[in-house]
């Protein structure tokens, strides 16, 4: 094959629209492989947007494809619940010179938490718990935790003492319980992984009821409620999920949030008819892009970690409230949807509106900056001089550890996604995705 064909497509949203090809790049690492760029344009109308500095998205994106940082991508954009923009980009398999198509399915890995946290209030509501309930109440082995005090040289845990109070669940969709993770170094890193704690992608015959056990007899990072720590809170919220509503976690997503909101390509497991559409995980090493095997030879702790055929094999157990979904960009696009839409999409009510506006009030200081911007499973923009980019106070977002990205931003009523498959990255994009959407508003 002397030739691939790198292109952009929007095959919903076009109909008898004009082709207009594109200038010719060397793609990197593949010498002597051309790829004719193509844009398809679309006559959709878009509200409050200047259309040529909208598609300057398209230039950005492939920029950074010709470039060899990123191997392809898809973007979607939302305005006023109409869908205004979805392109997808370059390749989802170099080697194979497979193009990236618009209904590719990414690892979205904490993407996840966003549906997870759903969950949680969607029981909630139903009057299951009250959010400052404590975990032990339907979770028992978290009941009475332990604080690590000290550890030795090898971070062997030395000395513990009682926390000052019980973790909460509003603890666990804030990030405050005191969990942490095992890919991220913390005093209770090596213990984690000494102990057989997981991050979530496994290939493993594991189970959420036996690492949660596991995981309530390892001691806390600080007491309840104290400060926040990125971990595995989410996890266990998603076990809280599966015990008060009695249904596998998979089976709860499946029925209360992906079929109301015809999320058909999103699950924990694939099946066989969609293994196709499975993007390749790239590493970039050193300025060039390298698919990873599970005994690739990087020193990045979670793919390090990760079965890279996950999540088409092994024994598709693990149900991770943290981190385990597969998602597409328009999948995923439902979803944020019904919550710019305060829990309701095309008259399916999922949340109440009050459950919507708690879960984007700004609760905890993320970085010890002073500024409070992590909601209920969410960063939340409460000051944007202090952001320092393009932005609206009150917008919501979060990302996947494989450079996946969404944002929603209730005053200009807008919502984005990007979906990359790259770890680690050498690239911006999904920041700058952001900024050319703003860039391009009336």
């Amino acid at each position: 094959m002397n030739k691939v064909i790198f292109y952009l497509v929007m095959p919903w949203l076009v109909s008898g629209c004009a082709v207009e090809a594109g200038s010719s790049f060397d793609w990197p690492g593949m010498p002597g492989k051309k790829a004719d760029s193509f844009h398809v344009s679309s006559p959709v109308l878009r509200p409050g947007i200047v259309d040529e500095r909208l598609n300057r998205i398209d230039a950005v994106i492939i920029a950074e494809v010709e470039a060899g940082k990123i191997p392809g991508a898809v973007a979607l954009v939302s305005r006023k619940g109409q869908r205004i923009y979805h392109k997808s980009f370059g390749f989802s398999d170099i080697e194979a010179e497979k193009l990236m198509r618009n209904d590719a399915i990414f690892r979205i890995a904490s993407m996840t938490k966003a549906i997870t946290t759903v969950g949680v209030m969607q029981l909630y509501e139903k009057g299951f718990f009250q959010l400052n309930d404590p975990i032990s109440n339907y979770l028992t082995a978290f009941k009475n935790p332990q604080v690590l005090v000290t550890v030795d040289e090898n971070d062997a845990v030395m000395k513990t003492r009682a926390a000052s109070r019980e973790i909460r669940i509003i603890d666990l969709l804030t990030h405050s319980s005191g969990l942490g993770y095992p890919f991220i170094p913390s005093p209770i890193q090596k213990t984690y992984i000494a102990n057989g704690i997981i991050d979530g992608l496994t290939d493993q015959d594991e189970h959420l009821a036996s690492q949660m056990a596991k995981l309530a007899e390892l001691p806390l990072l600080f007491d309840p409620g104290s400060r926040y720590n990125y971990g595995l809170s989410t996890d266990v919220l998603g076990y809280l999920i599966e015990v008060v509503s009695g249904r596998p976690l998979n089976d709860y997503f499946l029925n209360e949030i992906f079929l109301p909101l015809e999320m058909h390509d999103t699950s924990f497991y694939l099946s066989e008819d969609k293994y196709d559409r499975l993007v390749t995980l790239y590493a970039n090493d050193g300025g060039e892009l390298i698919s990873y095997t599970n005994d690739s030879d990087t020193d990045d702790s979670i793919t390090d970690q990760v079965n890279t055929n996950y999540p088409i094999s092994g024994a598709m157990t693990y149900f991770s409230g943290g981190a385990g979904l597969s998602s597409t960009a328009s999948d995923y696009s439902h979803f944020i949807e019904m919550l710019l839409n305060n829990g309701e999409l095309h008259g399916k009510r999922l949340l109440g509106r009050k459950s919507v506006e708690l879960m984007r009030a700004p609760r905890m200081d993320m970085n010890g900056d002073g500024v409070v911007d992590f909601g209920l499973g969410f960063k939340v923009i409460s000051d944007i001089g202090m952001v320092g980019e393009l932005g609206t106070p009150g917008t919501y977002s979060w990302g996947g550890a494989f450079n996946t990205s969404f944002w929603i931003d209730p005053k200009e009523q807008i919502l984005g996604v990007i979906m990359t498959q790259v770890r680690p990255n050498e690239s911006d994009i999904t920041d700058r995705f952001k900024t050319l959407v703003y860039q391009a508003l009336e």
